[in-house]
C-alpha cells in the first residue's frame, strides 16, 4: 500500500526521495530516531531499490535529515540534551539561536550528498567491488 502511494506521487523519483526525507525530517520533531528508523527504513527500502537508487546512499542521506531535525524546534531533542550541560544562564532560546549556522550546514550536506551521490557511495564501492 505504501509503495503504490509514493509511486503514485506526482513526482519523479527524486520528488519520491524528497518527500520521504521530508516525512523523516518531520517526524523528527516527535519521535526518537529509534522508532523513526525501525518504522519508516523497512517501508520506504523496497521503494527507493525500485526506484533504481542505492541503499547507501539513501541511508546515509535518511541519517543526515534525521540528525538535522533533532536540532530543530520545536522539540530539538538535541537541544534538550545541550540544555542540560549548559550554564543555568544560558536559556533555551541562545541554543535555538546558536545551532543556526550548524542546521544550515547540516542542510547543505544534505543537498551536496543528494546532488552528488558518489560522495556517499566511493568507499563503500572501493571496499566492496561494487557488490
Amino acid at each position: 500500500m505504501i509503495e503504490s502511494a509514493l509511486h503514485n506521487l506526482p513526482f519523479g523519483p527524486a520528488g519520491i526521495v524528497i518527500c520521504i526525507l521530508l516525512l523523516t525530517f518531520l517526524l523528527g520533531f516527535v519521535l526518537d530516531w529509534i522508532e523513526i528508523t525501525l518504522i519508516i527504513l523497512p517501508l520506504v527500502a523496497p521503494v527507493i531499490h525500485a526506484l533504481g537508487f542505492d541503499l547507501v546512499w539513501f541511508t546515509v542521506l535518511f541519517a543526515v535529515c534525521l540528525q538535522t531535525s533533532f536540532l530543530t524546534p520545536p522539540v530539538g531533542f538535541a537541544l534538550f540534551y545541550c540544555k542540560g550541560v549548559a550554564p543555568k544562564s544560558i536559556g533555551v532560546k541562545t541554543l535555538y539561536k546558536g545551532v543556526m549556522p550548524f542546521i544550515l550546514l547540516q542542510v547543505t550536506v544534505l543537498a551536496i550528498i543528494f546532488i552528488w551521490p558518489d560522495i556517499v557511495t566511493w568507499l563503500p564501492t572501493q571496499a566492496y567491488g561494487g557488490q
